[in-house]
């Protein structure tokens, strides 16, 4: 888009409203004079009117007035013809201007016209660009607030995830960070730039943690130092007492040896008890925190990233699923539902299947609605589809199902074993 300015255009506007004016100021005169044209004519034409005696009437007839309607209709056909080739800026316009402007290096301009597309129609392109924007002016927060928007609108847009993940990088959150790189990643894996993006990450994310452990491991072995000379100059003092005088230079070489030696035994019960405890501590915590950050996930990205967080307790994971409403599976994954995914689920359901039935056949049959899932399972392994019917025979198959249970039950089977 040409970055035209627009006041011109408003010039050109009033300029043209203006020439609408006089056409319509001409319109009045022309219709005032032939009112006066036409009452002279009628009284040069009368009978024995001395203006016309001996003269031969050379005209024709008074000029031909165009009527008042024609006249306003090319006014207004003038008028629609001028409006319609300086239409009203729209979403498109306005996100195209903020590319020419952003490609200028004007990046609060670029930002206000991706603020007035996004105003006019809001989409995850333009959410995305003005975050891009953001982070060249160093607004982190903006920026990882505008990439969240874009990928509630398309949870599949690299970009968005990309821009986050720097984002969230600049303003320390690396975890966070990290995992955006890794989902934008399994989205393309062939992206070289978003595997360096996510390996600088790691880096940092690697070095901050072995900082935050190696503080507390200091201190642990600082106070193992201390109890540990501490129980030296105890037992110096006691062998001081027992040698006699003449034996004091042997006795105290022996005693060194031997101090020495109780004090690397006692350093290493010290610090293996402290590295068991701080261990201990640490797994309460993790696990405390896991119990009370589990919340229903809102998009594909969110039930992924918690999901793999989860891999290694299968009853957190259970709680993740349950926390889920059914109806709104197909909406949280839309079209980024992915076969491994799709498989853990079906091996989750089976662990409360006969507890609640109910919610595992809703679940089933939800999954079945999220868009592409046909196509998906048609294009499973053989093993994957192995797997899957040997689930149901065991399963989902079972004897003792309520009987209202089992018709569902089979129509399912024939869309996740049969693709059909």
């Amino acid at each position: 888009m040409a970055g035209v300015s627009g006041k011109p255009d408003r010039d050109r506007s009033l300029e043209f409203q203006g020439f609408l004016n006089d056409l319509e100021g001409w319109d009045y005169l022309l219709k005032d004079k032939g009112g006066k044209m036409k009452g002279q004519s009628h009284e040069s034409n009368k009978p024995g009117s001395l203006r016309n005696a001996g003269k031969v009437n050379e005209d024709k007839g008074p000029l031909k007035k165009v009527p008042a309607v024609e006249v306003k209709n090319a006014m207004s056909r003038m008028r629609s013809s001028f409006y319609s080739e300086e239409k009203l800026p729209d979403a498109a316009s306005e996100k195209e201007l903020g590319n020419e402007y952003f490609k200028q290096k004007k990046f609060p301009e670029a930002i206000e016209c991706y603020s007035r597309s996004i105003a006019l129609s809001p989409t995850s392109v333009a959410y995305a660009n003005r975050a891009m924007a953001y982070l060249k002016l160093k607004r982190f927060e903006e920026a990882e607030n505008d990439c969240t928007e874009a990928l509630n609108l398309d949870d599949r847009y690299v970009k968005a995830y990309s821009r986050r993940a720097t984002a969230r990088k600049e303003l320390g959150k690396l975890k966070a960070s990290m995992e955006d790189s890794e989902f934008a990643m399994r989205l393309e894996p062939n992206n070289q730039e978003l595997k360096k993006q996510y390996t600088e990450t790691k880096a940092l994310y690697e070095k901050e943690i072995a900082k935050k452990i190696s503080g507390p491991l200091k201190k642990s072995f600082q106070g193992i130092e201390g109890v540990s000379n501490s129980e030296m100059g105890t037992k110096n003092a006691r062998g001081d007492h027992l040698v006699s005088r003449n034996s004091q230079n042997a006795a105290a070489t022996a005693h060194g040896a031997q101090s020495k030696k109780d004090q690397d035994v006692g350093r290493k019960h010290v610090l293996k008890a402290s590295m068991q405890d701080l261990a201990s501590r640490a797994a309460s915590r993790v696990m405390a925190t896991a119990g009370k950050s589990i919340a229903a996930p809102k998009t594909a990205y969110e039930f992924e990233v918690s999901w793999r967080a989860l891999s290694d307790d299968c009853a957190l994971q259970t709680q993740l699923l349950k926390s889920i409403p059914p109806p709104a599976l197909p909406q949280i994954f839309k079209n980024a539902l992915s076969v491994p995914i799709l498989i853990d689920i079906i091996k989750c359901t089976t662990t409360f299947f006969k507890e609640d039935t109910e919610l595992a056949v809703n679940i089933l049959d939800n999954l079945a609605k999220v868009p592409r899932f046909d196509m998906m399972v048609m294009c499973l392994s053989s093993a994957d589809r192995s797997e899957l019917q040997q689930i149901w025979e065991e399963v989902f198959s079972s004897k003792d199902i309520a009987a209202n249970y089992i018709e569902t039950l089979s129509r399912l089977r024939s869309r996740y074993c049969n693709g059909k």
